[in-house]
């Protein structure tokens, strides 16, 4: 992954001067209720350390600032126009119309570290003749990525054509709870079409090679990374979703984690994010047996359940429709 020395960014410069102008006004706007800032804040809430800032010296927590903390909160608005900035230059740099954007990633999911990065996603459409042309068009545009920001996005097209084989990134942005483009209702109509869709075997496959591949090269010794543990208990979660309510799976891990009844797992689960909340992303712990027996027992039941779902493939008339109708309009 490419890191851009971000004081050589025309993006970087602007950011540090909206950070100045809000330094200045010593304020931040009544109005900036984006539910970004709603995670960012409960970074900051003290309860966070309250019980448990000893827990984190014990496991070696590498804690950041609380200044560093505030600094996040104060600077999300900042973000927050930063974000709609870049995505308003890439549809007149690139001649496209962003359809939707969102938040993906550990902010979007839940769990993100002071320091997290912003991921954004976008889905777009060209021009129809754009379309008509015999050469074949790109159909991704990223942004180089740097410490704050990592932008990119899919045309219409790919995005249709990965909706139709039960996409898991995908049906994870239509789901995202941090919306920053949604033009006409575009992630609405694509929503009610998911439960017709979504094939329980494609996406249950995806999770679950997901957390397999986590498991096996990222927790195997006894000093792992903090935001690994996550993705795997995320991924075997979703997994573990598909097969017991046979329905999509939400985003947000809150939501997943509500599928294990264990006392022992949903305290240890809390532990882990009020450490996360307040540690670098670098941060390494040491491994919890409860944890790594439930990821063993819930892998190894959705590997054995998987091939018993049937596969599920729908035709492309209504998405064909959709596609038409946004670069058309």
């Amino acid at each position: 992954m490419v890191r851009v020395p971000h004081h050589d960014t025309q993006f970087y410069r602007n950011y540090r001067k909206k950070q100045h102008d809000i330094g200045r006004n010593n304020a931040i706007s009544a109005h900036a209720n984006h539910r970004t800032l709603v995670i960012l804040w409960k970074v900051f809430q003290f309860d966070f350390f309250v019980g448990t800032i000893e827990k984190f010296k014990i496991y070696k927590i590498s804690l950041i600032p609380v200044q560093t903390i505030w600094r996040n909160v104060v600077n999300c608005r900042c973000m927050l126009e930063t974000i709609k900035e870049q995505l308003r230059k890439l549809e007149a740099d690139h001649n496209i119309r962003i359809l939707y954007a969102c938040e993906s990633g550990s902010r979007a999911w839940g769990f993100p570290s002071p320091d997290s990065d912003f991921d954004v996603r976008f889905i777009y459409a060209r021009k129809k003749n754009d379309y008509l042309s015999i050469h074949e068009i790109n159909d991704v545009i990223d942004l180089p990525v740097n410490e704050l920001l990592d932008i990119g996005g899919w045309d219409v097209k790919k995005a249709l054509k990965l909706f139709l084989k039960s996409n898991g990134p995908l049906y994870e942005w239509l789901q995202s709870p941090i919306i920053y483009m949604d033009e006409s209702g575009f992630a609405g109509g694509l929503q009610q079409l998911m439960p017709k869709y979504f094939s329980l075997r494609a996406a249950g496959n995806h999770y679950l090679s997901m957390a397999l591949n986590t498991v096996n090269n990222d927790l195997q010794g006894e000093q792992i990374k903090l935001k690994r543990y996550f993705y795997a208990l995320r991924s075997a979660l979703a997994c573990k979703w598909i097969i017991e309510k046979q329905t999509v799976p939400p985003m947000e891990f809150g939501k997943l984690r509500g599928l294990v009844d264990a006392e022992s797992f949903q305290t240890i689960v809390d532990t882990l994010l009020k450490m996360k909340s307040v540690s670098d992303e670098k941060t390494f712990i040491t491994s919890f047996p409860v944890l790594d027996e439930w990821l063993n027992e819930t892998l190894a039941m959705c590997k054995e359940s998987m091939g018993q779902i049937a596969p599920n493939h729908q035709p492309a008339n209504e998405l064909n429709v959709i596609f038409r109708k946004y670069i058309i309009s």
